[in-house]
């Protein structure tokens, strides 16, 4: 047993959350050259943690060593979310993971395929309708809010429109607590930005609890029947499940899907996709795998253990970087590099070790919608655009925080829609 590389330094003065926060892909890249280990500590918010950049490391800590390294109770996603399966630790985790598996798999999960189909068309039928660039981040954010609010909540645009946009607004409202100081502050004319998303948790609370009595149709009607451990778990999870977080993922993977596939570069690339539902799953998988939508996620040891052979003390944290995760060059050789044959080949049938999504036995629960949703809306764009950046030059350096995307939100055109099948000859 080895003691962590690097430093976890003193209290206060030698936290490097701002650091960290700023860049942290240069923060772990420079440390892993620096201590030449992808296995090392620094200090995080005011915690001494150890970073996880490395395949094996990220099994050890999320499948072989998952009840020994637990989710923080004092993380902010508890007060924004309440309990719920992506909170809890231990026996309630599990019982919970037990009762809602069945509302992502299976009958439930083949339900709301026709949804995701029309909503997918519905969002994505006129964008080349003007003829002019695209800005398509925000359209897919769209595009994400519509499926979640019509598969869990059953609220349609078209139908309730003022619901809709209502629910829209505070779903933005209750985002900003998670990247806001949590610290409620209300005072006359001014609420800190914690304070506001507390507001609008409770609001969307209300518009959920009143779908909970009302309704029994589709998901609402699956979740209502589950065998829940109290009478407030079913409203904590729907809010869980129509907030920002999945618009937001799936707007950051089809945001990277069309900027890797645009161009008359990438054009047999396209055409391969389209004829092939074997390669398009490898395309999203190496999307997974290069830009993940979100950095990582957080654990504390609740008692003395090791990672990677390096001593982790009780109550030190551990964090796991999938962006440095998934260009681990012992499992995937030439990391950098967009290969979607790799699935295919050297690397085929090791889905299981991508981490976007989380892994183990506490991964994300919606892995399997997520990949309908993906297959959806890139199938549909494949089967009727053409597309190229506009202008050619444009900015895409990405931001990993809070979500992975280009920090300028970039444009796609001409967005050239293609003939249907029964139009092309022979």
């Amino acid at each position: 047993m080895s003691k962590l590389v690097g430093t976890a330094g003193v209290s206060v003065l030698g936290d490097k959350s701002l650091e960290f926060y700023r860049d942290p892909v240069a923060f772990c890249q420079q440390r892993i050259e620096k201590h030449g280990t992808r296995i090392f500590q620094s200090r995080l918010l005011n915690k001494p943690t150890s970073f996880v950049c490395s395949v094996e490391g990220m099994k050890e800590l999320l499948c072989e060593k998952s009840s020994v390294f637990l989710k923080d109770p004092t993380d902010v996603m508890h007060n924004m979310y309440g309990d719920n399966i992506v909170t809890a630790n231990g026996e309630e985790a599990c019982l919970l993971r037990l009762s809602l598996t069945n509302l992502f798999t299976g009958k439930c999960l083949a339900s709301g395929s026709d949804l995701i189909n029309s909503v997918s068309e519905r969002c994505l039928k006129d964008l080349s309708a003007t003829g002019e660039p695209v800005s398509v981040y925000p359209l897919f954010k769209r595009l994400g809010t519509e499926l979640v609010l019509g598969l869990f909540l059953n609220v349609n645009p078209d139908e309730t429109p003022e619901l809709f946009q209502d629910i829209t607004a505070l779903c933005t409202l209750h985002w900003h607590g998670i990247i806001s100081t949590p610290v409620s502050v209300k005072v006359p004319l001014w609420s800190s930005g914690f304070c506001t998303a507390l507001e609008a948790k409770d609001k969307l609370m209300d518009i959920i609890k009143d779908k909970l009595e009302c309704q029994r149709q589709g998901f609402v009607g699956y979740l209502c029947d589950l065998p829940l451990p109290d009478a407030s778990c079913a409203s904590q999870h729907l809010l869980l499940f129509i907030s920002a977080l999945i618009p937001k993922a799936l707007a950051s993977l089809l945001t990277s899907f069309t900027l890797v596939l645009s161009g008359a570069g990438k054009k047999e690339i396209r055409n391969h996709a389209r004829a092939d539902p074997d390669y398009l799953y490898y395309v999203l998988l190496e999307i997974q795998r290069l830009w993940p939508p979100f950095i990582g996620g957080r654990r504390i040891a609740n008692q003395d253990t090791t990672l990677g052979g390096f001593h982790i003390p009780k109550g030190y944290a551990a964090m796991y970087i999938s962006h440095a995760i998934h260009r681990d060059p012992e499992v995937f050789h030439q990391p950098e590099d967009f290969l979607p044959e790799r699935w295919g080949g050297r690397n085929a049938g090791q889905e299981h070790l991508l981490c976007s999504l989380g892994n183990g036995p506490r991964n994300c629960i919606g892995v399997q919608l997520n990949n309908v949703f993906l297959k959806a809306a890139c199938g549909y764009l494949l089967q009727h655009y053409d597309w190229d950046l506009s202008p050619y030059s444009q900015d895409l350096q990405y931001k990993w925080l809070p979500v992975s995307r280009p920090t300028v939100p970039p444009m796609l055109s001409p967005l050239n829609l293609l003939p249907s099948l029964s139009e092309l000859p022979g």
